[in-house]
């Protein structure tokens, strides 16, 4: 399996309910890194596995519609707990559609596998990867 990166960030705020959270059950902040890895099973006829300039734009996009937000506000967001595990599985989703709707070019057509990544800390992270 061939893979690619592309990385980058974005800062929110939220908090969770639960007692299981302790003290996150208050409104705090987090900077996540962000992963994305795409897979295929053979290159592109260029030796491509995506994009990586369209790749990196589209992440961005992505990423720019909860930076510097606050969770707790974004109405598809209500009643739900942005934990760093289900935030992955959010970016996945749009990244996926965007794949589907040719975003990130023709060479993504053969993207069989994406991983994202979120990197809490310089210590925790979670990710969730899926088929495409």
């Amino acid at each position: 399996m061939f893979r690619l990166c592309v990385r980058d960030h974005f800062m929110i705020a939220h908090s969770f309910n639960g007692e299981i959270f302790g003290p996150a059950q208050r409104t705090h902040g987090a900077t996540y890194v962000v992963d994305v890895v795409f897979q295929r099973p053979e290159l592109d006829e260029d030796g491509l596995v995506i994009d990586i300039g369209l790749a990196s734009e589209t992440v961005k996009l992505v990423l720019a519609g909860y930076n510097f937000c606050n969770l707790d506000e974004v109405p598809e967001f209500a009643g739900k707990n942005t934990t760093t595990e289900f935030m992955a599985k959010v970016i996945f989703d749009q990244l996926a559609k965007a794949i589907g709707e040719g975003k990130m070019g023709i060479t993504a057509k053969g993207i069989t596998h994406m991983e994202i990544k979120l990197h809490e800390s310089h210590v925790a992270w979670a990710s969730y990867e899926g088929a495409l």
